[in-house]
């Protein structure tokens, strides 16, 4: 067993901070316990990202300020995303880097100390350039029986907040033209419904230490969430003709049995069936983030994607329908080559009748090895960047009315943090939150009437009494206090 502190950094999506949390639990489990400074700690730890070149800048500035940081004698490794998609390119262009391992047997080793790293460490240059070549393909992280660990399926310790993403699957089987994710995350590989119950159900127990809680809200992330499933059965379009549940339906009915709350990220719109939008709603939770990335149907047949504005435009109706209150973000990339103005107006457009409630805007970034890099008609960057801060204004003034239309209103509201919580239209960390009593614990849930609205921020107070200091302990009840909702589906019949 290993002695001494670490310090994890990570950066990127929720998908990454779920591997973070696995890698925290395989530190705790070899004897490692988290430290309170990056100069503290014996093994400083960077997850990076690689999706597009500002996240690559900054993994690779943030590696730097952690060898400033970190004290004499102490290891520094690199994983993650740009891990595994430049291997020894990153190794060599950051010297003062003791380990360079994407999530295989070798970053088990060297975290774990089966293998040696070196202890000196060169001279931390000024800047680090993040354009490192070509793209190298990897093979995907899975388990052998020649003993490489699949990061996938490794426990991880108890919540320390009061929600926790869950990673259902990892690898992507789409073939988008901007996005390298698949080259190096490889091909979708499921993990079987037992072990995602599992891990939800230790979740939300807890453990009882300090600082750790039951979660309350589980987040279910994956590269491609509505497909999960499909790699392990051939069930997935068969089923609905047969009447049997899809595995994403059957996996998040069997999920909300378990917890007060379950959030579904990164649906694309194709796979977002009757079925699944069903039990999202009868989750509780109407909250729907549409991987849409455009809306114009020539600019999406160059991306390699399904779908055009007038389709989502009628599904966003066909579910505000059934649920009013039902909360939509979505992505979009500017300035992907071929885009014509007659395009940006038919985003601008959309924008404005569909009236998301939360919206992301990106620019277009060429990534080695995938088709968009070689497309012709680039956008120019100005003309790019001009473009997404039209969108990012309009739809800035339409999340703020959206916003003010809660006022008054009265929703059950998840205290994250002191003087911080959540309704059902935030998802943690990228949509706006509530201001809510500090007295009230974290963990809480309780009704409370939004009171007042501050740009992408809301204020609420709670209704009756609500005891500060101690989290609800009815979570997930019928209004009578009989048990849990009577429409949720139980684990049975979930197959492995």
């Amino acid at each position: 067993m290993a002695n001494g502190r670490y310090w994890l950094h990570t950066l990127g999506c929720p998908k990454n901070q779920v591997d973070s949390d696995k890698l925290a639990g395989l530190l705790t489990t070899d004897g490692y316990l988290p430290a309170d400074d990056p100069g503290d700690a014996d093994l400083v730890v960077v997850n990076t990202c690689a999706f597009i070149d500002a996240a690559r800048q900054e993994s690779v500035d943030t590696v730097l300020e952690l060898a400033d940081l970190r004290r004499d004698g102490a290891r520094l490794v690199v994983t993650g995303c740009m891990a595994e998609r430049y291997g020894d390119e990153l190794a060599e262009a950051l010297p003062e880097v003791d380990l360079v391992a994407g999530f295989g047997q070798a970053l088990h080793d060297g975290l774990t100390g089966q293998t040696e790293m070196p202890g000196d460490h060169a001279e931390v240059p000024g800047a680090v350039p993040v354009a490192l070549g070509p793209r190298r393909r990897s093979a995907p992280v899975t388990s052998t029986a020649g003993g490489s660990f699949d990061l996938l399926e490794l426990p991880r310790p108890a919540a320390r907040s009061a929600w926790a993403y869950v990673k259902v699957a990892e690898g992507c089987d789409r073939a988008c033209g901007f996005c390298a994710i698949p080259s190096f995350r490889g091909k979708q590989r499921s993990r079987r419904p037992a072990d995602v119950l599992a891990e939800v159900a230790a979740l939300a127990e807890g453990d009882g230490s300090s600082g750790a809680f039951g979660v309350k809200e589980v987040v279910l992330v994956a590269q491609d969430l509505a497909s999960y499933g499909r790699d392990r059965t051939s069930a997935s379009r068969g089923a609905r003709v047969r009447g049997a549940a899809t595995p994403m339906v059957s996996l998040t009915r069997a999920v909300a049995d378990l917890v007060p709350r379950t959030r579904l990220l990164y649906l694309y719109p194709s796979s977002l069936t009757d079925d699944l939008v069903e039990a999202m709603l009868d989750t509780g939770v109407p909250y729907f983030d549409l991987s849409l990335q455009h809306v114009s149907r020539p600019l999406l047949a160059r991306m390699r994607r399904w779908g055009d504005g007038d389709r989502f435009l009628r599904r966003i109706a066909t579910i505000r329908a059934a649920a009013a209150d039902a909360t939509f973000r979505s992505s979009f990339i500017l300035g992907y080559p071929g885009e014509t103005e007659e395009d940006h107006d038919a985003l601008l457009g959309f924008l404005r009748e569909a009236t998301l409630d939360w919206a992301g805007f990106f620019l277009f970034s060429p990534e080695d090895g995938t088709r968009a890099a070689d497309l012709p008609d680039q956008v120019p960057p100005e003309l790019a960047l001009e473009r997404l801060r039209e969108c990012a204004e309009l739809q800035d003034a339409i999340t703020s009315r959206r916003r003010d239309a809660l006022v008054g209103q009265t929703r059950q509201v998840l205290v994250d943090a002191p003087g911080v919580g959540r309704t059902v239209h935030e998802a943690p960390e990228i949509d706006g939150v509530v201001q809510v009593p500090a007295s009230l614990a974290v963990g809480t849930l309780a009704d409370m009437t939004i009171t007042g609205s501050l740009g992408t921020d809301l204020v609420a107070q709670p209704v009756g009494n609500v005891s500060a200091g101690t989290p609800d302990g009815r979570l997930g009840e019928r209004p009578d206090g009989t048990g849990a909702r009577p429409d949720r589906v139980g684990v049975a019949g979930i197959a492995g």
